[in-house]
């Protein structure tokens, strides 16, 4: 048709069609182009970092670590050599960069490999031997002067070549925003267009037809459309005025329609009024049979079946549990058990069966549906109703559904029991960890000691050896009285509605008023969240390690560090300028370390001792938040209870 709107419309929307794909088009082939821009300055922007961190393994190389400092920068140089020729760089030189990039990556690539990179193998193949002659050991002084003196140009042709890609990744999307503006105004231009054409082809002719439909909503069918032109719309004139004709004849047939749609409103209204009434009590009440009990009430009244039954069993079961019935005896035979409860259970299927009649029962027919949720089935729900009728579709339907809810209910309280459990379990090994780490084994060398003590006073030995035994009862003691307060100041510890950064300020505070001098804090755990536990855990850690300073470091500052990043590692820093770790042996049995470790492996994580260059003692725990929730010692626990 010549003058078909379609053809308008199409004409119209094919243009708009044309643009947006070739700005789709012209997007993704720039897109394509630029893909691989911000992972590879990303990786360019690391060997920066990694330069340093080279030449920060070779500058802290002391003496007693010369082993561990090799080690180290072998690893870094090793990381160097996988991110320089990362195939994230590569992907965007294959792509054809600009000419400075290429340049760039060309001058840095050979400088690592023909200055940097000879020296630092130069090192690490000295540095590996256990004894150096004067020679080699000038000669690794000079390896590592050479790569220290090279770092900085070497670093700031690497700083050329990350401003390069970030130029041409630039240039890409500028590019890209000149093709969309064009694109975007053509666009504009179109709708204009369309826009116009819609408001005298279109618009008035619907108000036309829309004034004769009004006409006829209030009854008048003698209105006849005067738009009758040879478009669209002038043909749904003229059917108008055809179909006007014929609405009366209809009309008198719309009275029957909605009495059956009335009827499926009211059948639709009754589902979800029982669908509403048994979510409604499942969720406001804890599972139990009142609350079960009122559920097949309110099936009994809104589908007009009689008494209801919930068992507890599945397929195959020779004796099942009735959990909650209106009914006041059991419809089942009790003369013949054998086999009763397959009728009801069925093969984990809705059926249909009936119960003959008894001497105090009438025949009835049960509708049985199980109590299923996804491939867990817990048992059947029953109802009853006369043999002279059946359950309609809808009604087999909604029963399903609300037998599938109980099941859900079911479902959602047994691990509601389960995490109760869980909960329990991990609060008495807490418990039982803390008394055996501490108080368990103060009594134990206590006792010892009291042996010690009658011994010496049975061998008559001198004043002074029994003194000396009753003076390491006495440390004991102390140490014992003193753990038993930090006990009871775990055991009492609560994880209000504070954050984690407040009450580790708090705990601070609290050490800093205790010790005398500065515990400075920096808190940057941001927006991460913990489990109460893995709070308590990271608080007693923090505790126990400024418990330590205090005590032993001869400390005139500390300092505490949480940091949390993005992807969810934490690490947690305790650091003091004190006399260092002597032995560290002696402190793993004296200082708490065991149970520091401990606390450790339960968040997932790992607890590292160190001495800085300057001196003192740092702690660091590391651990990731998902571990800390998915330990092997949370997983011995949980398994412990489900075999328990």
């Amino acid at each position: 048709m010549k003058n078909s709107l379609l053809l308008r419309f199409g004409t119209v929307i094919t243009i708009l069609f044309i643009l947006a794909v070739s700005g789709m088009v012209s997007s993704m082939i720039i897109a394509e182009t630029a893909e691989g821009y911000a992972a590879a300055i990303n990786q360019a922007g690391t060997l920066r970092m990694q330069s340093y961190r080279i030449a920060s393994s070779l500058v802290h190389r002391t003496k007693f670590h010369d082993e561990l400092a090799t080690t180290r920068t072998r690893e870094l140089v090793t990381e160097y050599n996988q991110r320089l020729f990362s195939h994230r760089i590569h992907d965007v030189l294959t792509k054809g960069p600009h000419k400075k990039v290429t340049e760039s990556y060309e001058k840095v690539e050979s400088q690592w490999r023909e200055l940097m990179l000879p020296n630092l193998e130069d090192y690490l193949k000295l540095s590996a031997s256990t004894s150096l002659s004067t020679n080699e050991r000038r000669q690794l002084d000079i390896s590592q002067r050479n790569y220290l003196s090279l770092v900085d140009n070497f670093v700031d042709d690497i700083h050329r070549f990350v401003e390069a890609l970030e130029i041409d990744a630039e240039e890409i999307n500028q590019q890209l925003r000149i093709i969309q503006i064009i694109l975007l105004t053509l666009t504009f231009l179109v709708a204009l267009i369309s826009l116009y054409l819609t408001k005298t082809r279109v618009l008035n002719p619907l108000r036309d037809l829309l004034a004769c439909a009004n006409a006829a909503r209030h009854g008048d069918f003698s209105i006849r459309s005067r738009y009758l032109s040879d478009d669209e719309l002038g043909q749904l004139g003229q059917a108008f005025n055809v179909m006007a004709e014929d609405l009366s004849v209809i009309y008198a047939d719309l009275e029957n329609r909605v009495r059956k749609k009335t009827h499926d409103l009211e059948q639709s209204n009754r589902t979800l009024e029982l669908l509403y009434s048994a979510t409604k009590r499942l969720s406001d009440s804890t599972l139990s049979e009142d609350v079960l009990i009122a559920v097949i009430h309110d099936i009994e009244a809104l589908l007009g079946v009689n008494n209801g039954t919930i068992c507890l069993g599945q397929p195959g079961d020779q004796h099942a549990y009735r959990y909650a019935s209106t009914r006041d005896a059991d419809i089942l035979s009790k003369e013949k058990p054998d086999n009763q409860c397959a009728i009801c259970l069925g093969e984990g299927r809705s059926h249909t069966f009936k119960i003959a009649k008894s001497d105090t029962h009438a025949p009835v027919n049960v509708f049985s549906t199980p109590i299923r949720d996804k491939t867990q089935q817990y048992g059947v729900l029953l109802v009853e109703f006369p043999v002279t009728t059946q359950l309609e579709e809808w009604q087999e339907r909604l029963l399903e559904t609300v037998a599938s809810h109980i099941a859900l209910a079911i479902n959602v309280a047994q691990q509601v029991t389960q995490s109760r459990k869980l909960s329990l379990m991990e609060e008495r090994s807490v418990i039982a960890r803390e008394l055996h780490d501490s108080i368990a084994q103060s009594l134990s060398y206590l006792k010892i000691q009291v042996a010690k003590l009658e011994k010496s006073i049975n061998d008559e030995r001198d004043k002074k050896d029994i003194l000396l035994v009753s003076a390491a009862l006495r440390s004991a003691l102390n140490g014992a009285y003193r753990q038993l307060r930090e006990l009871l100041t775990t055991f009492r510890l609560r994880v209000t509605d504070a954050d984690l950064g407040k009450l580790i300020r708090e705990t601070v505070e609290e050490f800093e008023n205790r010790s005398g001098f500065v515990i400075e804090y920096t808190n940057h755990i941001g927006n991460c969240q913990f489990t109460p536990n893995a709070e308590i855990h990271i608080i007693q850690i923090i505790r126990e390690a400024l418990s330590n300073v205090i005590r032993h470091a001869n400390a005139r500052r500390a300092r505490v560090v949480l940091e949390c990043n993005q992807t969810g590692r934490v690490n947690v820093s305790i650091e003091d300028d004190g006399i260092g770790i002597n032995d560290e042996s002696d402190m793993m049995q004296h200082y708490g370390l065991p149970i520091m470790k401990e606390r450790a492996e339960w968040l997932g994580g790992t607890l590292t001792i160190n001495e800085p260059a300057g001196g003192g003692t740092r702690i660091d725990l590391n651990f990731n938040i998902t571990d800390a929730s998915n330990s092997e010692s949370k997983k011995m626990l949980i398994e412990q209870l489900k075999h328990g």
